[in-house]
């Protein structure tokens, strides 16, 4: 059976889940958070304010985009989770991805995933389930990967 692993992020926290077992109930195998992501840009330190893209970030020119402190923070976030995904993935410990996530942050999220993990992604989800408990999330997430998740 291949393994299946979903991702419940929002800027903040990153769960990542895998369908286990033969009923197929959700199990919890991380939780990376990010204080800094639920912060504004106003109370972010001040130190933060003015970055500005290079020409490594997709969009980046010669004119240089301005990159308020609460993107710069979810984009760090979204190469952490980028980061384990990939380690992850060259382990051989999940064949299948699901990514459920705002839109804003999936948007984030999507650009710092390496090219081999994208090839995995599924289906993707535009909404914030992160904060859910285990079985509420299992309940939303039946439907969205037909058969790999059954609800309680």
């Amino acid at each position: 059976m291949a393994t299946t692993w979903i991702v419940a992020a929002d800027a903040s926290r990153a769960r990542i889940l895998q369908v286990a077992d033969r009923d197929r109930r959700l199990e919890e195998l991380e939780d990376l958070l990010n204080p800094e992501g639920r912060l504004k840009d106003g109370e972010l330190a001040a130190d933060a304010r003015g970055r500005w893209s290079g020409p490594d970030r997709p969009g980046g020119n010669a004119m240089h985009e301005e990159v308020s402190p609460s993107e710069h923070v979810a984009e760090v976030f979204a190469k952490r989770i980028g980061d384990y995904l990939e380690k992850a993935r060259t382990e051989h410990r999940y064949d299948r991805l699901y990514l459920v996530a705002p839109p804003k942050f999936l948007g984030v999220l999507r650009r710092k995933l390496d090219r081999d993990v994208e090839k995995l992604v599924m289906r993707e989800l535009p909404k914030d389930l992160s904060g859910l408990r285990i079985q509420d999330l299992q309940a939303q997430l039946a439907e969205l990967v037909q058969g790999n998740v059954r609800a309680p």
